[in-house]
């Protein structure tokens, strides 16, 4: 009986010890993804300047002049156009699935809604690029545009908003619904004034993660956006994200052009950081 136990206890610190490396890798990792992406990026910062590289307006790699703003506008247009949309869809979708579908469908929506995450972006920007660039080409322009991509975007978040507000709407309390039931309150009533507040910061975290999953996209961007490197305008006006530009021109960087193209990571990079935060602050909020 004591081998017998002695061979559990070493079982278990030995499996303690497995998951406490796989848990730890997966930061080492990070960290050693951030030092090179601030390695490579920082000759660019020194040279340039780092306000004066996020807040210039041209591109130019024969004139070694690098200015990035016109990647963040185009990539925060195309992203808040995008939550536009796919906000008020998919949270009204997370309440259908978590009060008011039956059972029945809710076994068909949920499979639905969870395979579109499967699906590649390639596939998303050839069916934008088949369908609906040549439909808003009737709008004005070529097609390729804001607007275009922010539709592609508004389909591939959907799944991250949907599930994410599900789940928060089903957290709340069951005696909350009941008692303003009880109180008089239809189910509409009910969902609107009591289910939703409770869920807020549950919400604004599917919106958080949705954003950095939109902002983080680039094979359907390229493919539908244009690929422009002016400040756009309208959304029909044709742009370029800055995972756009990284996927588009680090094939043939070298010196400076390779130093801009990372500091443009770094940006980038800075800005999920900070999304990812908040959106675990916002879960953990919800969770308490």
């Amino acid at each position: 009986m004591i081998k017998i136990r002695n061979m559990r206890q070493f079982s278990d610190s030995a499996w303690k010890q497995v998951i406490l490396v796989c848990g730890a890798s997966s930061i080492v990792i990070l960290l050693l993804i951030i030092i090179f992406t601030l390695r490579e990026g920082l000759p660019a910062f020194t040279e340039i300047g780092f306000f004066k590289f996020i807040s210039g307006t041209t591109w130019k790699v024969a004139n070694d002049d690098y200015g990035i703003l016109s990647f963040i506008v185009g990539s925060i247009y195309v992203t808040a156009l995008a939550l536009v949309m796919s906000v008020p869809l998919g949270v009204f979708c997370a309440i259908f699935l978590a009060e008011v579908a039956p059972n029945w469908m809710r076994q068909i929506v949920r499979p639905a809604v969870e395979l579109l995450v499967g699906i590649p972006s390639v596939v998303y920007g050839l069916v934008g690029l088949l369908l609906l660039v040549p439909q808003i080409s009737k709008l004005g322009g070529s097609g390729d545009s804001i607007l275009a991509a922010a539709i592609v975007l508004t389909v591939m978040v959907l799944p991250t908003i949907i599930s994410v507000s599900e789940d928060s709407i089903r957290s709340v309390p069951r005696v909350y619904k009941e008692g303003s039931l009880a109180l008089g309150a239809t189910q509409w009533q009910t969902i609107w004034h009591v289910m939703l507040p409770a869920a807020r910061s549950g919400i604004l975290a599917a919106v958080v993660l949705g954003m950095g999953r939109a902002i983080g996209e680039t094979m359907a961007m390229i493919m539908v956006i244009g690929n422009s490197i002016k400040i756009p305008v309208s959304p029909l006006d044709p742009a370029r994200t800055m995972t756009g530009s990284l996927a588009l021109e680090i094939n043939y960087a070298t010196g400076l052009h390779w130093n801009a193209l990372f500091a443009c990571g770094v940006v980038l990079l800075i800005f999920i950081l900070a999304l990812n935060s908040i959106a675990m602050v916002l879960r953990g909020r919800t969770q308490q």
